[in-house]
């Protein structure tokens, strides 16, 4: 069994604005609406990669409804938990001015929905693999993920961590199979600034010192490194292409990493599989396809 957690899901309402302007009345040239949230993100390319999964968290409203149904659409198996107060969130993405954001808060979660879905948690165990992705909402403890990976430590589940900070660096003990830090948030777990693969390896060695088993750092336009549990160090640049959305690459590299790592066990595929998938979500309007990964992966394995 593979699942994700997505504790606040969104539908992101992504809008290209020409010319926008403050204080006017902007109309949009392009819109779509997607199912957001790390975690959806990885059963989303998980599912175009061939690879089912079940999305787990909690919806509320219209919008936890659209959420549900829009995976449904997708081929994404969900049990996400219903919650009463409030409404899924709504999040707006100005594709006109990048980065810019209006994130919405999310439905409040009571302590019985928590529990509720630690239960879910539970069915995990032996060869089974759980994405954890993401912040964690305010009215939820914020040591969630150490009370899930202390709640499955010795079941031989192979958790994967894909979160900021005290968030990544509290649950290293618990011995994550695979964490996936960018190079900024890298950076700031250790007060420095990195810039190149070359830079981020020691520090990624250091994650590993604190618990981690396998290290994989995206670096942008830089590419990624993957430190293993073996001692083994793969270092790519980036594939040629241009960038058309970065968001949700970071989530496909740890979905196509992971399918490459279920396929066949061996780390530099894994890391290639990773990469290919990350950067065919970057190059596209929507995330990467199975077609995209394989075309890119070859330029990834041929590269030097």
């Amino acid at each position: 069994m593979i699942c994700t957690v997505t504790f606040n899901p969104s539908l992101d309402y992504i809008v290209d604005v020409k010319d926008f302007k403050l204080g006017l009345t902007n109309r949009t040239s392009s819109e779509k609406l997607l199912p957001g949230g790390k975690g959806i993100n990885v059963s989303i390319v998980l599912r175009n990669l061939g690879i089912p999964s079940t999305a787990l968290g909690f919806t509320a409203g219209f919008t936890g409804d659209e959420i549900i149904r829009r995976l449904q659409e997708m081929g994404v198996d969900s049990e996400f938990i219903p919650v009463e107060n409030g409404i899924s969130r709504i999040n707006l993405k100005l594709k006109s001015i990048d980065g810019t954001e209006i994130n919405g808060a999310g439905p409040e979660i009571a302590p019985e929905k928590v529990e509720e879905l630690i239960k879910k948690l539970d069915r995990l165990g032996e060869g089974d693999v759980l994405f954890l992705a993401g912040s964690i909402p305010a009215s939820m403890p914020d040591n969630m993920y150490e009370k899930i990976m202390e709640r499955l430590s010795g079941r031989g589940v192979a958790t994967v961590v894909d979160a900021t900070g005290k968030l990544l660096v509290k649950v290293l003990k618990y011995h994550p199979f695979l964490v996936k830090p960018n190079h900024h948030e890298l950076g700031e777990i250790f007060g420095v600034r990195i810039y190149t693969g070359e830079e981020a390896i020691p520090y990624g060695k250091k994650l590993q010192e604190m618990g981690a088993r396998n290290v994989l750092i995206s670096m942008a336009g830089e590419g990624a490194v993957l430190i293993t549990e073996n001692g083994e160090v793969y270092q790519k640049p980036a594939p040629q292409g241009r960038l058309v959305n970065a968001v949700g690459a970071g989530d496909s590299m740890v979905a196509g990493f992971m399918a490459g790592w279920m396929e066949t066990q061996d780390y530099r595929h894994a890391f290639y599989m990773g990469l290919a998938a990350g950067s065919a979500s970057a190059f596209s309007e929507n995330l990467a396809t199975r077609d995209e990964t394989a075309e890119i992966y070859c330029q990834v394995a041929e590269s030097r």
